[in-house]
């Protein structure tokens, strides 16, 4: 009767003393009990081992110990978990055992390389636009360096980041002024904080469009301090929509390019020059497009969409212009703002500027992707290079991996067909390009099974499921990849 009543006095401590007890309670306070103090876990021969192994202090590893044993203590405390100890010895091989898987997550790095057999070409969970081989190694030198970041090596005093990269995104845009800040978004905010705060900027229904991660451009232009005109409708907006609106309190006509969507059928917009003329009637009313996705290359003259050229749109007359470096560009994340210069001195004296400003790695990479357009060797940008891809050289690519998985393992079955590939990354709404992609069907796996094992391997395979069948479109593999794609395969045959 003591031990019950004993037994009744720890129950009643975790609170479930009106419940009826089952021998897996009276189990539960046990193994209770056998939890080991930390500082008992601290003398085992497994604590100082893992202090060499995984090169650590001993208050880095005394607080992933405590955290284990924390969550052990929870999993005893549930009414759904319980584990089989054989006594404390058995307790604490098992707590060790959770500790080093812990560390081991803890080293391992969590941004991995993937390789991207999906076809989108601007993938944005997958990091959209690739650099290419120079920019990466500009980027290697330039990180791993001190550099002139801020400095000017000809007079020897402090110098300007701003100037690093203007000169070159002036030749290749045609613009007066340019200067980066981290992204596009940053761009737009940066734009109608400094020059239209506390006035009007007028915008179309049919343009104030919601991007990535739900980032509205209305609700971009109210943190900004801005008043949204809305003009026209979802649809078709006129000339005259935007004239009908103009008061001594409009600061800003704004066009945002519908880059990751499009309106089909009864629709209206007005161009751009038409919108030029409008606001060259008045003499403090500024005209901004952002471009979104900004296109440096001509891509309609292959046939590809109808994507407006950077350079087109400034010779307009348009007062400035915003665009991104991680898609059609080709680069780093960057929001590059490019037109007239005394506009682009006011953005780059604002407070923000300092807030938004990008490191010595993205100027690295955004100047060598940059110079490659420059030089007019646009195919060495990964994302013009794919964009730009015949399907016969897919077609090519796609049988000879094929012809190599066969020699190595009879386990797959495999069929090239005709498909479609996607530009991604908000980018050219509508547009597919032709491809060839591989099916492919294991013996015994299922597609979902096969396709995991792929995605989980090292490095990881990202593939798409059409049909039942896990699918590979070469136009995103490179030969290098595609040789990684066959050992993983055999590996997992």
């Amino acid at each position: 009767m003591m031990i019950e009543r004993k037994r009744c006095q720890q129950l009643k401590w975790l609170k479930i003393i009106d419940k009826k007890w089952t021998g897996e309670d009276f189990m539960r306070i046990d193994l209770l009990r056998q939890i080991p103090p930390i500082h008992i876990l601290q003398k085992n021969n497994q604590f100082f081992t893992m202090l060499l192994e995984f090169n650590i202090d001993e208050q880095t590893l005394t607080q992933v110990i405590q955290t284990e044993v924390n969550q052990l203590r929870e999993q005893l405390l549930s009414n759904e978990y319980i584990i089989q100890f054989h006594g404390q010895a058995s307790m604490i091989d098992h707590i060790f055992s959770k500790v080093k898987a812990k560390l081991q997550s803890m080293s391992e790095y969590h941004l991995q390389k993937v390789v991207n057999a999906t076809g989108v070409i601007l993938h944005t969970n997958l990091g959209r636009a690739r650099l290419s081989d120079s920019a990466v190694k500009r980027v290697a030198e330039i990180a791993s360096n001190y550099s002139n970041l801020e400095f000017d090596l000809d007079s020897g005093t402090r110098g300007s980041r701003h100037d690093i990269i203007e000169n070159i995104i002036s030749k290749v845009t045609g613009a007066e002024a340019a200067m980066v800040v981290n992204n596009n978004a940053a761009a737009v905010f940066l734009v109608l904080r400094a020059l239209a705060k506390d006035r009007e900027v007028i915008v179309s229904r049919g343009q104030l469009v919601e991007i990535g991660g739900s980032f509205r451009i209305s609700a971009i232009m109210e943190e900004s301090g801005v008043s949204l005109k809305e003009v026209g409708t979802t649809n078709k907006t006129h000339l005259h929509d935007y004239e009908e609106v103009i008061n001594e309190q409009t600061a800003m006509i704004m066009k945002v390019h519908t880059s990751n969507f499009k309106t089909i059928g009864f629709t209206k917009t007005v161009p751009t020059q038409n919108l030029v003329q409008l606001k060259e009637k008045y003499d403090d009313i500024l005209f901004y497009e952002d471009l979104g996705s900004g296109s440096l290359f001509d891509f309609q003259q292959n046939g590809i969409g109808d994507e407006p050229v950077v350079r087109d749109i400034l010779e307009q007359g348009v007062d400035l212009v915003s665009f991104s470096g991680d898609k059609l560009l080709g680069g780093p994340q960057a929001g590059i703002i490019v037109g007239k210069k005394p506009l682009i001195d006011l953005l780059k004296k604002h407070q923000l500027a300092r807030v938004l400003r990008v490191d010595k790695m993205t100027f690295a990479a955004l100047e060598d992707t940059l110079l490659s357009y420059l030089k007019g060797n646009i195919l060495e940008i990964p994302t013009l290079r794919d964009l730009l891809e015949t399907t016969e050289a897919i077609k090519q690519r796609s049988e000879h991996f094929i012809e190599s998985v066969n020699t190595k393992t009879n386990d797959y079955k495999f069929a090239l067909l005709k498909d479609e590939s996607e530009i991604g990354g908000g980018t050219m709404p509508g547009v597919t390009l032709p491809t060839y992609v591989v099916t492919v069907e294991h013996h015994s796996k299922s597609s979902q099974q096969l396709s995991q094992q792929l995605r989980r391997s090292t490095p990881s395979i990202v593939t798409r499921i059409n049909k039942g069948k896990v699918v590979l479109d070469f136009r995103t593999v490179t030969v290098e990849e595609a040789n990684v794609i066959v050992d993983i395969l055999h590996r997992i045959s």
